[in-house]
């Protein structure tokens, strides 16, 4: 009998599960106890106009046999338009209404390969006899970003997980290069690393930080695994670890992610760009993030643009019988406070950026929102 892994407090992302084989991918995860997985990214260049890609295409995997996959088997299909169809009764019921349909049928596996595009390849990894990951061979590809991660966890570990909030801040990056080029970043709560991956292909240096030597040696094997991809555009990335809960950064020479002197000075001399993709989940954390973004900027040499991402959780609850939605409220709440606050000689302003520019990889933008903070010098 299989080992049921979850429990009431498991938290799932949903990149992986808006497929046609979802309900495998579960059973999947149940029957190997959730390990570490593997993803490959492709960046959708040639698709970057796309408003949804949701409605455009639809993810197919093979997820009873996940330990023998390669990219070339990951099938990605367009679903059918108005002009597909030879005529429009197609879509009529019995009674003449009209049936949208978003996802096309599951095509032949003797057809699969005329459609088929390597964009995400989830490959569970397993663990060697000295205790290095092994992973499989799949083709390389340059704008490929490889991520190991989990794919459900206690809330407390969620940064070990891929988020929506990370593909929309990554969206904005590879839309607005030149907004980047150059600049040394900071990205609060990286997770698994994959916004600074996306970062690091534009700006010179990004200081990659979170907390928890686990979470940052994952986030650490994600940056080398994507060494070649940024290498590509000159940009470099530091792991460390930066505890919103704690006044200084931490510079204990026992850590593996402490900051060094010259880490620090350069740090505060050359930050430009700070960011953080949706890391909104927690009231008390959320507290904690908008102190540390004050704490840092009153420190930094130079002006400095934040961008925060985040996801709108709706979720009914018996206090107020309705649904709401309390941890957005609560940063719209904490965004406010830091407007309207004076921080030294500067006071922020927050700006709503609208999510018209393209999307370069798969996943569903609704409920996402990106908000540009800025600083704007007191007379």
């Amino acid at each position: 009998m299989e080992v049921i892994t979850f429990t009431k407090d498991t938290v799932l992302s949903d990149v992986h599960v808006h497929t046609q084989q979802k309900r495998h991918l579960m059973v999947r995860l149940n029957r190997v106890g959730q390990p570490v997985f593997q993803t490959h990214f492709k960046i959708l260049w040639q698709n970057n106009n796309l408003k949804s890609a949701s409605e455009d295409c639809v993810i197919i995997t093979d997820n009873e046999d996940t330990e023998n996959r390669c990219e070339e088997e990951l099938l990605v299909f367009k679903a059918p338009t108005l002009c597909d169809i030879q005529t429009v009764e197609s879509f009529l019921d019995e009674d003449g209404d009209l049936e949208v349909q978003r996802r096309p049928p599951s095509p032949d596996k003797d057809n699969a390969k005329d459609y088929a595009r390597d964009v995400v390849c989830p490959t569970i990894l397993t663990m060697g006899s000295e205790g290095e990951i092994e992973e499989e061979k799949c083709v390389n590809n340059k704008d490929v970003i490889k991520i190991e991660h989990t794919m459900a966890t206690p809330l407390e570990d969620v940064g070990k997980q891929i988020w929506r909030g990370a593909f929309i801040l990554a969206d904005y990056i590879l839309s607005q290069q030149d907004l980047f080029r150059g600049c040394t970043a900071l990205e609060l709560g990286a997770g698994t690393g994959f916004t600074s991956i996306i970062m690091a292909t534009v700006a010179k240096t990004v200081y990659c930080t979170d907390v928890g030597d686990d979470l940052l040696e994952m986030c650490e094997r994600n940056v080398s695994l994507n060494r070649s991809f940024m290498e590509q555009a000159g940009g470099q990335i530091k792991v460390k670890e930066l505890d919103w809960l704690k006044n200084q950064l931490g510079t204990d020479p026992e850590n593996l992610y402490n900051w060094t002197e010259d880490d620090i000075s350069h740090f505060y001399d050359e930050t430009t760009v700070i960011f953080a993709a949706d890391v909104f989940y927690d009231d008390d954390l959320t507290d904690a993030l908008f102190k540390t973004l004050y704490r840092i900027t009153q420190s930094l040499r130079r002006n400095c643009i934040i961008y925060l991402s985040m996801e709108r959780r709706y979720n009914f609850t018996l206090r107020y019988m309705n649904i709401t939605c309390d941890a957005y409220n609560h940063f719209r709440n904490c965004l406010n406070n830091f407007e309207t606050a004076r921080h030294g000689k500067q006071r922020w302003s927050a700006q709503e950026i609208k999510l018209m520019f393209p999307q370069f990889f798969i996943y569903e933008r609704e409920h996402l929102e990106l908000w540009k903070i800025t600083a704007t010098p007191l007379a």
